[in-house]
């Protein structure tokens, strides 16, 4: 009855509002990643996008003011991560925090590989919090989703589709066709290939940050599947494969190759 109500409502949002064009051009004009969408799904991520603007609270801080254009930008990255699977698979966010660069969190507590408890400042261009909302830097939003891998909204918003099991461990919810085995096994292979590259003090195609934990590892993966389909699959072609099983769970060319 209620996911009735709320499909209702979606549907409502779509029948009485609207995008306007010169409005979403101002948006996303320059993001190159939105011109591998064919023109069905490229009208399909902006219904998504007009509903993420209306349901999400996307809020501004450190003195940032976001304008429309702005939040449809965050939108249409980030609803570009759903758009095969679902919009409901983002129905856990409430709020989206953008600051205008990289912002500080003081007094954050890392573990080292000796185990011995670290505490200091933490410069971060993004966060997603396990039960808490995405927090952004406008700065890093507007160098991401311009085809060179790097997407920083993307990375974000897959932690929070990973997070969907209870755990944040790489492996989001997987669709009923695909096997926790393969996923497992393809996904260590390539982080355990990234960690002999680096002990063997390689510089690695691969942002190196993936190497963190599993997590960052899924999303990284996930901001080349996006931004640098091509590389991934040449690189990667196992890796690559299993997220477009994932995100692309019927076949159709969400990441354009």
């Amino acid at each position: 009855m209620f996911g009735l109500l709320r499909n209702r409502r979606r549907r409502r949002i779509l029948q009485r509002k609207t995008i306007a064009d010169a409005l979403w051009r101002e948006a996303t004009a320059d993001l190159p990643v939105l011109t591998r969408l064919d023109e069905s799904r490229l009208a399909r991520l902006r219904d998504l996008t007009l509903l993420f603007v209306e349901e999400k609270q996307i809020v501004g801080a450190g003195g940032l003011e976001l304008d429309a254009a702005m939040r449809i930008r965050i939108g249409a990255l980030a609803c570009l991560l759903v758009l095969e699977i679902g919009y409901e698979w983002y129905d856990h966010i409430v709020t989206v925090i953008v600051y205008p660069e990289e912002f500080v969190v003081p007094d954050r507590e890392t573990i080292d590989e000796a185990g011995v408890v670290h505490v200091g400042d933490d410069v971060l261009s993004g966060e997603a919090w396990d039960q808490g909302p995405v927090v952004l830097s406008w700065q890093d939003i507007e160098a991401s989703g311009r085809g060179d891998g790097y997407n920083v909204v993307a990375h974000e918003f897959a932690h929070k589709l990973d997070g969907l099991t209870g755990e944040t461990n790489g492996m989001p919810p997987l669709h009923r066709d695909m096997k926790a085995a393969v996923w497992i096994r393809t996904f260590q292979a390539a982080w355990d290939e990234l960690h002999l590259a680096l002990d063997r003090g390689e510089e690695p195609w691969l942002d190196p940050y993936a190497a963190e934990d599993p997590a960052e590892f899924f999303a990284v993966c996930t901001e080349l599947f996006f931004d640098a389909p091509e590389e991934l699959r040449e690189r990667l072609p196992a890796i690559h494969a299993e997220l477009r099983s994932f995100f692309s769970p019927s076949g159709s060319k969400a990441d354009g190759g």
